[in-house]
C-alpha cells in the first residue's frame, strides 16, 4: 500500500480501507496493512476520521480510538520507523457493514477536502513545527477516556485532530492552522462555560 500512504488525496485513502464484499469484520490489522506501517499520519487520520462519523456511537471505540492515535502520534514524535502496537488494539474487529456506511458518509467531505488543498504554510508540516501538532494530538486523545459518556465530547476532539492529521497528510498548514484555532476556540469556549456554571452555583 505504498501509493495510498504517500498519496496526498484522501479519497484513495478512503477507497483503500473499503473492506472485501464479503467480508462480515475488518480488523485493526488488516486496516493498517492497507495504509502502510510507515504512514504514521494517514493511520492517525483514519481513526479520528471515524470517531467523527456516526462510527463514534460504538461503546468503548472512542477509547480505543483516541488510545490508537496516541500511541501512533507517540511512536511518530520519537522518530520510530515502524508501528508498533499492542494485540489487543490490533485485534479489535470492526463490522464490515458499519465501516462502509462510516466511508460513504464521509465521501462527500473529504473529496471536498481534496478540492481545497494546496502547497499552503508548509513550514507547519515539516519538523520541528510538526512536533508541535503531535503533541496537540497527543494531549486531546488522552483527555478522551473519561469524556467519552460525555455526548459529542470525542467527536469535537476528533475534528480538531482529522484537521491536524489532514495537514500533514496534504501537507497543507492551512489545516494545521485551523486544527490549532478550532482547538484553542473549544478550550476558551469550555473554560468560559465551566467558570459561568461556577459563577451561577456560587
Amino acid at each position: 500500500m505504498a501509493d495510498t500512504a504517500s498519496s496526498h488525496k484522501l479519497s484513495a485513502l478512503l477507497d483503500a480501507l473499503r473492506p472485501e464484499e464479503e467480508a462480515e469484520h475488518v480488523s485493526v490489522e488488516e486496516l493498517i496493512q492497507k495504509i502502510g506501517e510507515r504512514a504514521f499520519a494517514p493511520l492517525m487520520l483514519v481513526p479520528a476520521l471515524v470517531l467523527v462519523s456516526p462510527l463514534s456511537g460504538i461503546p468503548t471505540l472512542p477509547t480505543l480510538g483516541g488510545l490508537l492515535i496516541l500511541l501512533i502520534a507517540v511512536q511518530d514524535l520519537i522518530g520510530r520507523n515502524h508501528l508498533w502496537l499492542p494485540g489487543f488494539l490490533m485485534r479489535r474487529r470492526l463490522p464490515a457493514g458499519k465501516l462502509h456506511g462510516a466511508l460513504d458518509w464521509l465521501e462527500k467531505p473529504v473529496a471536498w477536502v481534496d478540492r481545497h488543498t494546496g502547497e499552503r504554510l508548509r513550514m507547519l508540516t515539516r519538523s520541528p513545527l510538526r512536533h508541535v501538532a503531535l503533541v496537540i494530538i497527543i494531549l486531546i486523545t488522552a483527555a478522551w477516556p473519561p469524556l467519552e459518556l460525555l455526548p459529542m465530547v470525542t467527536s469535537i476532539g476528533a475534528f480538531a485532530v482529522s484537521l491536524l492529521c489532514i495537514g500533514m497528510v496534504t501537507r497543507d498548514g492551512v489545516y494545521i492552522a485551523a486544527g490549532y484555532v478550532f482547538t484553542a476556540a473549544v478550550i476558551t469556549l469550555s473554560v468560559t462555560l465551566f467558570n459561568a456554571g461556577v459563577s451561577a452555583g456560587q
